[in-house]
């Protein structure tokens, strides 16, 4: 057993744990570490989540339907309680992606809902989603090849016993979206579609033709707009969670959240939150995740003393447009990268350097159908040797007529900018795609904060390990938003809405005081500040790692975000000022700092990570990484909740 701590800033930011797994599935607390006099206990991943209330801690101080939503403005008062600018609720969802949306319609049938997205409700990760979601429902796949497909990308550091569960409970999953109205390409026979992808070793992928997401999306979204019990509050940007201390527990009780458009400060209060707030894409310079993908979930958790695990594993799409290799290019530069579908390299598609010459046999005997990991190390190692910016995705060789009904938007979109992939190679390189790590959530989405669950990729249930199998995402958020439910129903029947307890917690503020010149002046170097953090992720903690260039990009991200701080604070800015650019960048630096912080704690390369300095596996290091609740009194803004924890 090894333990390491990881220091930011010259003080102890966060107690980064490796554990020992029994396999791949038990883990055990490092006997004799201690963290802030906090006393650590066994516990396995699958059920000791539920077990981290017990551990005495310190005293912490485009879419059709978009034009229907029900908003605050438009539902009458009797749905649910309001007091000002306080809302009352059984459950809030932060977030409107897969996972949100399900686990809504699921509590909707026993409570009041809010649900809170940051932009428009069908801005999320799932509805960029082009491949599909795998499931066994093929009579010649079974189960255990799932699960042994799962475990193998996930280079071996998956909860057996989580694979396990997400890939039996699967396929009831898809049937359940299929009977509320999700629309899948099916054959000739009539039978659904199955496509391979990488990593799988059968045809499991359930598909809408290459957007899979936006049709779940649009099927869960219509679903919610006539449920009366739901609302969703568009535009409201969650700042952090509202939590307090009963004891040794950590309880959370709503979210704070600006209304973008109003520019007003929103409490929720409720009796379970579920956080399903997608990814962190955005810490890097390209990336496949929408706008919206900033890593606000994992940094509020984190904040609100969540246990955080595996943030080290950030996955790069292999396979993301490269603008620059197009014969028109984009009049402006994309928010976020497009995605190539794994399911093109699945089709038969083959990636050349720029000589025309298939390189992925050179590194991997599966070509290219290896897992992500490999697939993105090996086109960077071939930029990197030949000095170029992208290789080439070729699927011309495959009949015309295929390719368009398998790839419409891909096909499409290349083609506004003069390529027409049924002729020409598609020119690609990797992107920031998908977070493995986040909130580490037990076998019903819970966490070790009372009343808050976890589902989708603000989550880590220890389903993708190291690295997450192609399709596994959008499977994995609509078994845990499922799962979740019922123990969400649980803790909500023995609670009860504390309509006093609004006033306990400091309220944000927006900083009209400041003056509008200043502010401006403040997000404009926000945004110059929020480029160079980004320049130094994707410079010194990306596909190819080492310890010298993950200390620098500590130093870094430390230097710089004390900078971006004492500006702020010098121009009058306060501790509880929120403003949208401000709050991003704020749980950017928190959420870069916790990937930084893991890598460095990580001595062996392993799915998605991988170093110079250890190049290889070692089995004594097949341990899930922790980042366990710490004092924040001496720590930066960013890491700290704007509020005062107030003890119950």
């Amino acid at each position: 057993m090894a333990a390491s701590v990881a220091h930011v800033g010259g003080h102890l930011q966060y107690g980064v744990n490796f554990y020992k797994a029994k396999g791949y599935r038990k883990a055990v607390w490092v006997p004799g570490v201690t963290f802030h006099g906090c006393l650590q206990r066994e516990l396995s991943w699958s059920c000791g989540v539920s077990k981290f209330s017990q551990i005495h801690r310190c005293n912490f101080s485009q879419s059709p339907v978009s034009e229907n939503w029900k908003s605050c403005g438009t539902v009458t008062t009797s749905v649910y309680l309001r007091d000002g600018s306080t809302r009352y609720f059984d459950f809030t969802v932060i977030g409107s992606g897969v996972a949100g949306l399900r686990y809504a319609l699921e509590v909707a049938k026993h409570g009041t809902v809010a649900v809170i997205t940051k932009a428009e409700p069908h801005e999320s990760n799932t509805n960029y989603a082009q491949g599909g979601v795998s499931a066994v429902l093929c009579p010649s796949d079974s189960v255990e090849s799932h699960m042994q497909d799962t475990i193998v990308a996930g280079a071996y550091l998956c909860d057996e016993e989580t694979v396990k569960v997400v890939c039996t409970e699967g396929p009831d999953r898809i049937r359940e979206l299929i009977a509320m109205g999700a629309s899948f390409d099916h054959g000739e026979d009539g039978n659904l579609h199955l496509a391979r992808e990488g990593g799988h070793s059968h045809h499991r992928i359930v598909h809408a033709a290459d957007m899979t997401g936006r049709e779940i999306e649009r099927a869960l979204l219509q679903a919610v707009v006539n449920d009366p019990n739901i609302v969703m509050f568009k535009h409201h940007f969650a700042i952090d969670l509202l939590t307090s201390q009963d004891g040794s527990d950590t309880v959370c009780h709503g979210v704070d959240a600006l209304n973008t458009e109003t520019q007003e400060v929103v409490r929720f209060i409720s009796k379970v939150t579920l956080l399903a707030s997608g990814g962190v894409g955005h810490i890097y310079p390209s990336t496949t995740n929408p706008p919206v993908a900033t890593g606000d979930g994992m940094a509020m958790a984190h904040r609100a003393q969540a246990v955080i695990s595996n943030m080290e594993f950030v996955q790069f799409h292999p396979t993301a447009l490269a603008d620059e290799g197009l014969p028109i290019k984009p009049k402006k530069t994309r928010e976020n990268a497009f995605l190539i579908t794994e399911a093109v390299r699945g089709d038969g598609g083959i990636l050349y350097n720029l000589s025309m010459e298939r390189f992925m046999p050179l590194y991997d005997e599966r070509t290219e159908l290896a897992p992500r990991d490999v697939v993105a190390r090996s086109i960077d190692d071939q930029l990197k040797k030949r000095n170029e910016k992208y290789v080439l995705l070729d699927i011309s060789h495959k009949p015309r007529e295929k390719i368009l009904s398998h790839f419409p938007n891909i096909a499409t979109e290349c083609l506004q900018h003069g390529l027409d992939i049924t002729q020409q190679p598609i020119p690609v390189v990797p992107a920031a795609h998908y977070m493995c790590g986040g909130v580490r959530a037990g076998l019903q989405g819970e966490t070790n904060v009372r009343g808050l669950y976890v589902a989708g990729e603000v989550a880590c249930t220890g389903l993708h390990g190291a690295n997450r199998l192609a399709s596994n995402s959008l499977l994995e958020a609509l078994v845990f938003a499922r799962r979740a439910v019922q123990p969400s129903i649980d803790h909500m029947k023995s609670s009860s809405l504390d309509l006093s307890a609004s006033n306990l917690w400091t309220r944000p503020v927006v900083p009209k005081s400041l003056g509008s010149d200043v502010t401006h002046k403040i997000l404009r170097t926000t945004k110059e500040v929020r480029k160079e953090l980004q320049s130094v992720m994707w410079k010194y903690v990306g596909i190819v790692r080492s310890t010298t260039r993950l200390e620098t990009a500590e130093e870094k991200i430390g230097e710089l975000e004390a900078k971006w701080e004492t500006y702020l604070f010098e121009h009058g800015w306060q501790q509880t000022m929120v403003a949208l650019e401000a709050c991003e960048m704020r749980n950017l630096f928190c959420c870069a700092k916790l990937v930084v912080s893991s890598a460095l704690a990580r001595h062996e390369s392993r799915g998605l990570h991988y170093t110079i300095d250890f190049p290889n596996l070692e089995e004594s290091k097949r341990l899930p990484t922790v980042i366990f609740p710490t004092s924040h009194m001496m720590s930066t803004w960013s890491s700290r909740q704007l509020h005062q924890q107030p003890i119950c």
